[in-house]
């Protein structure tokens, strides 16, 4: 699976002019399973997201997790993150998973943060969505597993 996580003072997301999810401080995480994932792909990634220290401690230094400040995370999915732009000018996605198991992974990996004791709201799959987002350093990752 992939990521992008942005550590964020505010983020939400709408579909058709609706909130449909928003948080406060904490995490905005863009995902995508790629073809091959497994849950343990999706396991791995919320276990390091989750623990990922890239909040200021008392020193201003990125020492804590989200779990360690009661932060939020809004998690989107975002097959676009799978693409290919190696040949041409138009990126191509067939290393992203079938939307359908797409789906079940992103679903999955939600509730895995929220296993670890995170708030979590999220986007909806397939839709046509805009985030809106406060990216607050800027400090932004990417991660794969």
């Amino acid at each position: 699976m992939r990521a992008l996580v942005q550590r964020v003072s505010e983020a939400s997301v709408r579909v058709d002019g609706e909130v449909i999810g928003e948080i406060g401080a904490g995490l905005l995480v863009l995902v995508c399973a790629m073809d091959g994932d497994v849950e343990a792909n999706a396991d791995t990634l919320a276990a390091k997201i989750s623990k990922l220290r890239i909040f200021k401690d008392e020193a201003d230094k990125m020492n804590r997790s989200v779990m360690d400040i009661g932060g939020q995370a809004l998690v989107v999915s975002q097959f676009t993150l799978a693409a290919d732009t190696s040949r041409g000018n138009r990126p191509g996605f067939s290393t992203a998973a079938r939307p359908d198991e797409g789906e079940r992974l992103y679903a999955y990996f939600a509730d895995q943060l929220r296993g670890f004791g995170i708030e979590v709201a999220q986007g909806q799959f397939g839709a046509d969505m805009k985030v809106s987002l406060v990216n607050d350093g800027p400090v932004t990752i990417w991660m794969e597993f």
